[in-house]
């Protein structure tokens, strides 16, 4: 497949790019950092992998999505502020077969590029796997889950199974979801117990179970989460989340959530489309949701702190 990665000098989207340049896929990575796409065109993309491993990846990178033409596939993995404005630098390479694909973190990234390339074009997507920035051309990937897909309508279509089919050709262990968007909630469960508790508090994946108080924190931000859902017809079970959430961090020795990555590096974050998400569908269904809404406000203030501080 022809593929374009938005994001693609970021953790997720070099991951993703770079198992499926080396699959054969004809791949090019989008990124706005001129460091970071010169730094794969002039050495390659390397990937640390959990075993040590460090396999460097040729795959080309570039700043200008007007070159590249038309592909089979465009992932989007910019930060969800991000979106519209890298959907519509993605225009040139977009034509009638072209779907799009957003594997972002956060609720609300695929009704933003609908808008502008029409929802027939759109696929929905998540994924466990876990990827942390070391510098430009070079990351760090902790984290091995598995990737969901499907299409908004629950449908299986051709495009659909090709996406799939290559991914999975190209070690991305992926699943087919009749019903995405419970699999959207259940990862947005994940990222809103987990990312603003460790941008607060500077722990790494595995130290948020490793305290009662963090535990206690992070079930409380669940069981919000959980009636939100539920309030919404989405099918979300507390305990499932809970024994699935501290499954992971406890293998996650060494990440660092994105959130983490974002206040170390004094940039934005996406409070608004995790918590935040969850605050405002809390005040669509009559749902209170204080320990989320603590959270936004949290981060909020610690992000413009540092923000202004960096003006």
């Amino acid at each position: 497949m022809r593929i374009a990665i938005l994001g693609g000098g970021g953790a997720m989207g070099g991951i993703f790019g770079g198992y499926l340049a080396r699959a054969g896929n004809d791949v090019t990575l989008i990124d706005v950092s001129k460091p970071a796409v010169q730094a794969i065109n002039d050495n390659g993309l390397t990937i640390e992998e959990k075993d040590g491993s460090q396999p460097v990846i040729r795959v080309p990178a570039s700043t200008e999505p007007s070159k590249v033409g038309p592909v089979d596939l465009i992932i989007n993995f910019v930060k969800c502020y991000h979106t519209d404005a890298a959907v519509r630098a993605a225009a040139p390479m977009i034509s009638g077969d072209t779907a799009v694909l957003s594997l972002q973190n956060g609720w609300g990234n695929a009704p933003r590029i609908a808008g502008i390339v029409g929802e027939d074009k759109v696929l929905v997507g998540l994924t466990y796997h876990g990827g942390t920035l070391l510098g430009p051309g070079r990351v760090k990937h902790p984290g091995v889950g598995m990737t969901y897909i499907g299409e908004l309508t629950g449908k299986t279509t051709p495009r659909l199974d090709r996406v799939i089919e290559t991914f999975r050709a190209a070690q991305i262990d992926t699943t087919r979801s009749e019903r995405i968007l419970d699999e959207v909630w259940k990862k947005l469960a994940l990222n809103a117990c987990t990312l603003p508790v460790a941008g607060l508090l500077h722990f790494m994946s595995h130290e948020l179970v490793a305290f009662e108080g963090t535990k206690s924190l992070m079930a409380a931000i669940l069981r919000e989460v959980v009636d939100v859902a539920k309030a919404q017809g989405i099918a979300l079970d507390y305990d499932e989340r809970w024994t699935a959430i501290t499954g992971l961090l406890e293998k996650a020795v060494g990440g660092k959530a994105s959130m983490l990555q974002d206040v170390e590096a004094r940039r934005q974050t996406e409070i608004e489309v995790i918590n935040g998400a969850i605050v405002d569908a809390g005040k669509r269904t009559g749902v209170a949701t204080p320990v989320n809404e603590t959270m936004v406000r949290m981060i909020q203030a610690k992000q413009t702190h540092y923000l202004q501080a960096k003006a």
